[in-house]
């Protein structure tokens, strides 16, 4: 329902309009913009318009006004204590039980002033002012409960009908937050020339940058301009440009334009990242047994984490080497003679002796497939004319990151930290990741062989790393979920077997009754969604009124500050968002998320049906704790304590202890 009286405040086509006069008799009403522009437009044109409401500034009260409404996760404890209370006495008012429950009433309930079989509600409200009056002063005030009249009982039931407990709550309780910090015009243009100024240079600290907003002002607006202090400067920057810890290469290559913009991937095989690091164990080579370095390339599939194929080579590796990796992505790894039954293939939708009959041996449990997009570095190995060919034959295409864009590879990068705390820092020989931190002779403790590590490193990968449950990865379908790569390479294999499959949203319409369901979602207050968009960062889009870049929510309370998320467990797809405007819920969709069609719609019951039926199947994650025996028997296969070199030296002592000469 629109307000039209006159100083209502109305929001069309994203633009705030003040009613200045009405004109019932004609049907139609003046209004005018802060700029003085005036319009006059008719009642039936403003209730059709789809882009005209009313504004929040005007049309909510108290701690709603121009704001995201209110809600009980808002209070502190002490606070949120007191509302109780309040709600409580409401309550015996209206029922004449404190709970509101009159098949669980209180001792002595229902007291006789407040008995609903023989008072009315009018005498109740009498009787609760006479008892809230009888109070101490001072303890009235603490409780919240100081001057409360027979009106005062009536505007809180109104509220607590209508918003529930934070109903009950008082407005100067929640009071309206700063905000995004704001500063004179010609402060807010030094800091952005200031800030385009910095991102070009060397690195500099923030009391530099305070010197050159200062030297800026002073410059261009003259001595007399009053400039914010230092503390004031610092928070200013912070807001809106982050805390600006990343490297200036780095930082510069963010700001960067995109062509393509997010590349969503939503399936095996569709991303593969590929990348050559130096190994940080010594070895001994197979056929002079000298100590040397060896290099390790890795193949990652970008959507499950699975290390779907590696290679060790002596020297940096060439097109040939990186042609077999591609090669080893699309060829099912063979059963190697120790390796036991927990070691075969376990997945969904296809038997483990229909992969073997294909492939002509027992297949290990690690997934093949062609891959769609290979990424890689800069390095001329991947730009080779004989690498170009091997893409040709396997129909798949080779896309180099972008220049100074580390993320664009980033799963890979961060695999080779995982496997060296995992693994490689438990073999002897281990050189560190510094020459600081290196033992004093690493080259004399080395005792694998390269063929040894290279078995060793295959059984750890099929063994531990595609059983471990991943940290901070997880699928769009279930961000809070527990995951493995073996667990996720399931889900596909039971989407298209329909086991799991749930409704999907009908494309481009809306979901019947959108704000009733974000409304019933659960409250996350959060100054940036969790695996998702950042509220901050919202751009202009279609169905939302403006964008928020850069602007903090004027939240007040336990949440100062904060946006109001609400997000719906039963499909984890996309959270809501309130615009402060129009109090208007909007769906956000998860960044990474695939676009309408290519993914089930997965709620929690799916997800648990999906993760059950990996179980079943032996793909359940597990912990670290749990894989270390298997760690343990793997590393002791090839390397014990006894063959420790310190150990070896002394035999029969402690391993922190050394034979000492003897004194005269």
């Amino acid at each position: 329902m629109l307000d039209l009286s006159p100083g209502a405040g109305l929001v069309l086509d994203g633009t705030e309009w003040t009613v200045e006069r009405r004109e019932p008799h004609l049907g139609r009403v003046q209004l005018v913009k802060d700029d003085g522009t005036r319009e006059r437009m008719t009642f039936r044109f403003l209730a059709n318009h789809p882009q005209c409401r009313s504004s929040s500034r005007t049309a909510a009260a108290g701690a709603d006004r121009g704001r995201q409404r209110k809600a009980s996760e808002d209070l502190n404890a002490g606070r949120l204590e007191l509302t109780e209370l309040r709600m409580a006495h409401l309550l015996e008012v209206a029922t004449g039980f404190r709970s509101g429950d009159p098949f669980h009433p209180g001792p002595g309930e229902p007291r006789a002033e407040y008995d609903p079989a023989t008072t009315t509600l009018t005498e109740r409200r009498h009787a609760k002012v006479a008892e809230l009056a009888a109070l101490d002063p001072a303890h009235a005030k603490l409780l919240g409960l100081g001057s409360v009249g027979y009106r005062t009982l009536i505007r809180w039931e109104n509220a607590r009908r209508r918003f529930g407990l934070v109903g009950c709550a008082d407005d100067r309780w929640l009071r309206r937050s700063g905000g995004t910090r704001t500063v004179s015009e010609p402060v807010r243009e030094a800091v952005l020339a200031v800030r385009e100024e910095t991102k070009r240079m060397a690195k500099v600290s923030m009391r530099t940058k305070d010197r050159m907003i200062r030297q800026y002002v002073r410059e261009e607006f003259g001595p007399e301009t009053k400039v914010p202090s230092y503390d004031t400067l610092r928070r200013l920057w912070q807001e809106w440009f982050g805390p600006g810890g990343a490297r200036q290469r780095y930082a510069r290559s963010a700001d960067l334009p995109e062509s393509e913009g997010h590349v969503l991937v939503h399936r095996p095989g569709q991303v593969v990242a590929l990348d050559t690091t130096v190994l940080p164990v010594m070895v001994r080579e197979h056929v002079f047994g000298d100590p040397v370095k060896m290099h390790l390339t890795l193949a990652l599939d970008v959507f499950t984490h699975s290390l779907v194929a590696f290679r060790l080579t002596l020297v940096s590796d060439t097109s040939v080497d990186v042609a077999m990796v591609l090669r080893d992505v699309t060829m099912p790894l063979p059963m190697r003679a120790d390796w036991g039954e927990d070691l075969e293939w376990p997945y969904l939708g296809l038997p483990a002796a229909v992969v073997a009959e294909f492939a002509g041996h027992a297949v290990a449990g690690l997934p093949f497939f062609t891959p769609e997009t290979v990424t890689t570095d800069h390095g001329s190995v991947y730009r080779n004319h004989h690498l170009v060919e091997v893409e040709r034959v396997l129909d798949c295409q080779v896309l180099p990151a972008r220049v100074l864009r580390p993320t664009d590879k980033a799963a890979v990068e961060r695999a080779f930290g995982v496997i060296r705390q995992l693994l490689f820092e438990h073999l002897i020989g281990y050189i560190g990741v510094d020459v600081a931190d290196r033992g004093a002779d690493p080259a004399a403790d080395a005792v694998l062989t390269a063929d040894q590590l290279e078995h060793l490193i295959a059984t750890w990968i099929v063994g531990v790393w595609q059983k471990h449950k991943l940290g901070e990865y997880a699928p769009a379908w279930d961000p809070d979920g527990s995951h493995s790569p073996n667990s996720l390479l399931a889900q596909p294999e039971l989407a298209v077997r329909g086991v799991v499959r749930a409704d999907r949203l009908r494309d481009g319409h809306p979901l019947p009754g959108a704000v009733l369901r974000a409304a019933a979602c659960p409250l996350r207050p959060h100054r940036q969604a969790p695996r998702g968009e950042d509220p901050r960062t919202l751009v202009r889009r279609p169905g939302h009124p403006a964008g928020y870049r850069g602007e903090l929510s004027t939240r007040g309370g336990k949440h100062k500050g904060k946006w109001l998320i609400r997000r719906d467990p039963r499909d984890r797809r996309q959270v809501f968002f309130q615009d402060p405007l129009s109090h208007a819920w909007h769906p956000l969709p998860w960044t990474g998320m695939p676009r309408a069609g290519q993914m089930p719609a997965f709620g929690d019951a799916r997800a648990s049906a999906l993760l059950a039926k990996a179980a079943a199947a032996g793909l359940k994650p597990k912990s670290d704790a749990e894989l270390l025996p298997v760690l343990l028997e793997l590393i002791g296969s090839k390397t014990t304590p006894s063959t420790w070199p310190r150990r070896s030296n002394a035999p029969g002592l402690p391993l922190c202890l050394s034979p000492q000469p003897a004194r005269r």
